[in-house]
């Protein structure tokens, strides 16, 4: 979507060392990217944006994306996405002009975006909605992504952890609820600590049903995630919710961290709402 962060995500790759080309025709992507298999100028590694400027990209895309990967090519699709207000809002800061956008008609030019883009976001390996993240933040993300990568057959997963009074992630595949669990908030001594501060964090993993939610988590995810390889997925995403961000949930995503790390998977935690106040 315009205004959801592609520049940024652009510069994030550009800083990891691969060639980046903005609104690249659709139609050249084959011969690109064959040119890149002779050429010692051009790293092994692509980033193109591509997106409604291009007349001929909607028409096109499903087609020559088949043919690349056909090819040999390993393509993955990164979707960037914000609410509707929130672009609104960024379009009115920068003073910039959709390049949808007729007569000032700001909404109806993101609402036929889109529309347009719908199949393409079904289409999409990999989804990130940055409303609630600034640029530094997105950029990290990217970063967190794509820079370790060391087997893009396996998926990524990335455990968001955050607050349910901000919302929950948009981009998230699975959710998981852990206000059920005792809260270090209700506690004077912890109250002003987070999930990353020891005490806390044994607060939560020592009571008896962390300790059982947590047999039952590794048992789900030992099942899920081979079944997720099998069917192609490259990027998963879990988050971890409590009411505000700044405890349960950051403890769980924390051993969650651990744990695939441990059996051998790649992993990225981050803390959505750790910074908030109140």
């Amino acid at each position: 979507m315009s205004g959801s962060g592609k520049s940024t995500a652009l510069r994030a790759f550009e800083d990891m060392g691969y060639y980046c080309v903005d609104n690249l025709p659709i139609a050249l992507l084959p011969d690109f990217l064959s040119l890149t298999e002779n050429s010692t100028e051009i790293p092994t590694r692509v980033a193109l944006v591509m997106d409604v400027r291009e007349k001929g990209f909607l028409d096109q895309y499903g087609s020559i994306f088949s043919q690349v990967k056909n090819q040999g090519f390993h393509l993955e699709v990164l979707f960037l996405d914000a609410s509707d207000n929130v672009l609104v809002q960024r379009f009115s800061q920068t003073r910039r002009k959709h390049p949808l956008q007729q007569k000032g008609d700001i909404i109806k030019a993101i609402s036929e975006e889109r529309k347009r883009l719908r199949g393409l976001r079904e289409f999409a390996d990999n989804y990130i909605d940055t409303s609630n993240r600034n640029v530094h933040q997105l950029r990290q993300i990217v970063l967190d992504m794509y820079s370790f990568r060391q087997d893009l057959t396996r998926p990524l997963i990335h455990v968001i952890s955050f607050g349910f009074k901000y919302g929950v992630p948009a981009d998230a595949s699975l959710v998981l609820d852990v206000r059920f669990l005792p809260n270090p908030y209700f506690v004077p001594e912890l109250r002003s600590f987070s999930g990353l501060d020891e005490r806390v964090y044994d607060f939560v993993h020592h009571k008896e049903q962390t300790r059982a939610f947590l047999k039952h988590l590794e048992s789900m995810f030992s099942f899920l995630i081979p079944q997720y390889r099998a069917e192609g997925k490259v990027y998963l995403v879990v988050g971890i919710g409590c009411t505000g961000g700044r405890h349960r949930s950051v403890a769980i995503a924390r051993w969650l961290g651990e744990m695939f790390t441990r059996k051998g998977e790649e992993v990225i935690v981050t803390h959505r709402d750790l910074d908030r106040e109140g």
